[in-house]
């Protein structure tokens, strides 16, 4: 019998018989408690029923891998669609992907899903996933696969027939349901045990606003039933957190039809948040050799042209015409520190130069993904470019690492590093430009040692990027900071140095940002801190709250001796209950309450009370100000 080498993750290699099936493969090398779900030939994913028939480098997917996860749920995602349709016949199928935390699939049906279908839906899913049925691949050639879903009814998939490269397209059945997919895939319904749909939305076929609503029911799958009853607990407790509820709630901001989707307006507490943010950076900013700089909004059409935006994101950009000439609102900030670089002739002795811009930009998301603060059409960005030579970059690059890993402590976030690589398609630069920094970043990471994973084809068009991925209080992943090294943009601007040499020499472009979009970072904030800011954020440190009427000329003076050394105060004379008052500001989460009445007159004092309840023995004001400068101080030692 003719025999394959096969190599395993461990280096060992092994012959078996040819066309030996992956799980047979299985069986013969893995542990019965540990039994895989998919594996990797040559990596490439596939399904335990695919035989193997040339040497190959062999590995196995198991459940609590993520890309276990991520073939448990897309699994999970046709049997939902099975028992859709099952449940409402004449329901169209779309696509159902998994997607982080879990799965989706939309659905062109005449019955509007409620809450209760849900449940309809998740019991039908049991039966079918009792039943056992393998997810068995099936390989047609297009013009069969065609026939097949255009004598079954099903539009949406005949769209995308049409549009796939391929001659031969795979198919997965279980039971009576046959989808489109490349797989891999469950070996069978039994392996999915824990699962729940977690809500309905609308989306448009394909995202697009001119194509029918569909109906998109989401859901999740995990390994077993705990891991399932932690993530619901999470999801509960974010929806205690949201960004959007809390800054009703605590008046940060809102969002009104009349001025327009995506479009915040920064309430005073809000714009006091984002004022101290903003303060902050621009300190640290300062600190580090950063030069501030500020470009207009919009800039001639011409310039976007020239650095590849047009070509590149014009469907994200707005543009105008002034006096018969075009322009375009700036979606980035790049441009204008490149033309002042320009305007005049530099020296290496003058590299690097650091250019910091808090710089409003514009751009063009599309309604079905705007989302509170995350997800806006106008938005602030802490924006750096930094020109520097090519023997510069290490260092740089290093620095701003550096400055990531200060910023993350300060508001107490873990966080991990990406190295995102070029995209397959619409990209500038040459090959060898790409190279070069693609090295650079990577020897960054690799010299600091620094752990990091590899996001294939998710650079800039202009250039390769080190993403900073924190982590929220509730383990949720944030992508903010972000390094991006570009030699392209200066090739197109003509950018130059006078080198030691006296020759013209290029400079290398650093794009960066710390915290990324201000509003993204608030509401991220607002979710992290559950709306409790510290100390040092916080928009009101401390409200004065008087217990008497007595009391209000005290009470008066209480508040300007804080507001005069800068302490953010709000006082509470109203004729109300103490208790009322007390409660009130708790639910405003306001880091302090200082009671006034008649012993804190008499004694020229005040009665700290914490937001958590805590009573803190009465004080005179001098020492209730060291206090609060202590606790802001403690946070940048």
């Amino acid at each position: 019998m003719e025999e394959i080498k096969l190599t395993f993750e461990n280096g060992s290699a092994r012959s078996f018989p040819k066309g030996i099936p992956l799980r047979e493969l299985a069986v013969k090398i893995e542990k019965e408690n540990h039994f895989p779900i998919a594996g990797k030939v040559n990596n490439r994913l596939v399904d335990l029923s695919s035989p193997l028939h040339d040497d190959a480098q062999v590995s196995f997917i198991h459940l609590n891998s993520r890309e276990g996860l991520d073939i448990l749920r897309h699994s999970t995602s046709h049997v939902m669609a099975q028992a859709v349709q099952d449940l409402y016949r004449g329901a169209k199928i779309t696509i159902g992907p998994s997607i982080e935390d879990g799965f989706y699939y939309d659905f062109d049906c005449d019955k509007s899903f409620s809450p209760e279908d849900l449940e309809k839906i998740e019991a039908r899913m049991r039966e079918i996933i009792a039943q056992d049925l393998p997810f068995d691949r099936m390989e047609v050639s297009r013009e069969e696969a065609m026939s097949i879903y255009q004598e079954k009814n099903e539009p949406y998939k005949v769209e995308l027939l049409r549009e796939l490269p391929d001659e031969k397209i795979s198919l997965y059945r279980q039971g009576n349901f046959l989808d489109l997919c490349r797989g891999p895939h469950l070996p069978s319904t039994r392996s999915i045990t824990a699962f729940k749909l977690t809500g309905i939305a609308g989306a448009y076929w394909r995202g697009d606003e001119r194509n029918r609503m569909l109906q998109r029911i989401y859901g999740t799958a995990f390994p077993d039933q705990k891991l399932l009853d932690d993530y619901l607990r999470r999801i509960e407790e974010a929806k205690k957190r949201d960004h959007r509820k809390l800054g009703r709630e605590l008046d940060l901001f809102s969002f009104h039809e009349e001025v327009g989707a995506g479009l915040v307006i920064y309430h005073p507490k809000g714009a006091m948040i984002r004022m101290i943010l903003e303060q902050y950076e621009i300190k640290e900013h300062l600190k580090r050799g950063y030069q501030v700089v500020r470009g207009p909004e919009i800039l001639k059409s011409e310039l976007w042209k020239r650095s590849g935006h047009w070509d590149n994101y014009r469907e994200n950009m707005y543009f105008t015409e002034v006096e018969g000439q075009h322009y375009g609102l700036k979606p980035m900030n790049c441009l204008s520190h490149m033309l002042i670089y320009k305007s005049q002739v530099r020296s290496y002795r003058d590299l690097p130069l650091r250019y910091f811009e808090l710089g409003t930009v514009h751009r063009h998301e599309k309604s079905g993904v705007l989302h509170g603060l995350f997800r806006v059409r106008e938005f602030t960005q802490d924006d750096a470019h930094i020109l520097c030579t090519p023997e510069q970059l290490f260092d740089e690059i290093t620095g701003v690492i550096n400055f990531v890993k200060d910023v993350m402590k300060i508001f107490g976030f873990e966080y991990s590093l990406e190295l995102s690589t070029r995209p397959a398609h619409s990209t500038i630069g040459s090959d060898e430009d790409w190279e070069r920094a693609t090295g650079a970043l990577r020897k960054v990471l690799e010299e600091n040692n620094l752990p990091y994973d590899i996001n294939e084809g998710e650079g800039a068009f202009y250039g390769p990027k080190i993403d900073v991925k924190l982590k929220d209080v509730l383990g949720r992943e944030w992508q903010c900071a972000t390094i991006q090294c570009d030699f392209a943009l200066p090739e197109r601007f003509d950018l130059t140095y006078v080198g030691s040499d006296g020759e013209r020499h290029r400079p290398v472009m650093l794009h960066r940002v710390i915290l990324g979009a201000i509003e993204r970072f608030l509401g991220i904030l607002i979710e992290h801190y559950a709306g409790a800011f510290p100390l040092w954020l916080a928009p009101v440190q401390a409200v004065i709250v008087t217990i008497t009427d007595r009391d209000l000329e005290y009470g008066e003076s209480v508040y300007q001796q804080l507001s005069d050394v800068g302490i953010r105060a709000e006082k509470d004379m109203r004729n109300e209950n103490l208790r009322l008052k007390i409660r009130e500001a708790q639910l405003q989460k306001v880091p302090y309450m200082l009671v006034v009445g008649d012993k804190e007159r008499e004694n020229h004092g005040v009665s700290p009370r914490h937001r958590s309840g805590k009573d803190l023995k009465m004080m005179n004001i001098q020492d209730f100000i060291a206090l609060v400068t202590k606790e802001c101080e403690e946070v940048f030692h």
